[in-house]
């Protein structure tokens, strides 16, 4: 004990002082605190305080600099500008390798309904079902160019996104949607975790927000689709037509549907988000 000080009390408790003499040689401790007796009690309890605060600032700040584990409790400031990979053709433009079939039937035999001519991926549009990755993706923009034969007439698709779970018709997942005149559109299938513009949304399905901008039947058509984190932005010939926020992030195959007409895929490219700025 230091006796009755409570200004020496106080210093204890911080620092777990000696009362002899420390190793650079200055005054005992018990001498400091003598020559304290004539400063204000007021100044004394100050100075304890601003000598605990610091030092509860340093032990946290050496915790955390130390231990890998230690969770960050605090705000993080979100990352900003995506950085991107190499680019990956999700279709090769010579056969399906990397993809397979699931119709309604449970079979999953992908070249019932899909097949490569002249570098163009063919959907004849049956049986119900999707041709999906083998591999899954999380963060990443992907390009799908696509059309409608003029002498089929305008038909129906979608791009399925993130894909979980059992295969199914239609598995649970988002759906950019192909359906000619629609493409913009967002569907949510089987409650995909995801907040979409209340205002445009009835439903499963969010509409898009502008007047259709698709090319005429038999031209090709651009979807650039943007899965950021919780963030999700379709973009239709180069006008962004819908966006949705705080979607699950996980991995998840991508889909592409025959749903009962014929339609024709260029391109199918993805780019991985691999880092942010």
């Amino acid at each position: 004990m230091l006796g009755g000080n409570p200004a020496a009390h106080a210093f204890k408790s911080v620092g777990g002082c000696s009362s002899g003499p420390n190793h650079l040689g200055t005054p005992p401790i018990r001498g400091i605190l003598a020559s304290m007796r004539h400063i204000p009690i007021t100044s004394i309890c100050f100075a304890a305080f601003l000598l605990i605060a610091g030092s509860s600032v340093l032990v946290t700040s050496s915790t955390s600099a130390s231990s890998s584990d230690t969770k960050v409790t605090a705000p993080i400031k979100s990352p900003g500008s995506p950085v991107f990979g190499k680019a990956i053709k999700l279709f090769n433009g010579t056969d399906l390798a990397g993809w397979t079939g699931f119709f309604q039937d449970k079979s999953t035999d992908a070249s019932q309904a899909w097949s490569v001519r002249d570098g163009i991926l063919v959907c004849n549009g049956q049986p119900i079902g999707y041709l999906q990755t083998d591999l899954r993706f999380e963060n990443y923009e992907l390009v799908v160019e696509w059309r409608f034969d003029p002498k089929k007439g305008a038909g129906n698709s979608g791009v399925l996104l993130r894909i979980k779970g059992e295969d199914n018709v239609w598995p649970n997942s988002i759906e950019a949607q192909l359906h000619s005149r629609n493409a913009g559109d967002i569907w949510n299938i089987g409650g995909f975790p995801m907040k979409a513009a209340q205002e445009r949304t009835n439903g499963r399905r969010t509409t898009k927000a502008h007047e259709t901008n698709e090319k005429p039947l038999g031209e090709w058509n651009r979807y650039r689709i943007r899965l950021d984190r919780g963030n999700l932005t379709l973009e239709v010939n180069g006008l962004v037509q819908n966006e949705a926020a705080e979607c699950e992030q996980i991995p998840g195959r991508i889909g592409l549907q025959s749903e009962g007409a014929a339609i024709e895929f260029k391109t199918v490219e993805l780019r991985p988000i691999i880092a942010w700025k």
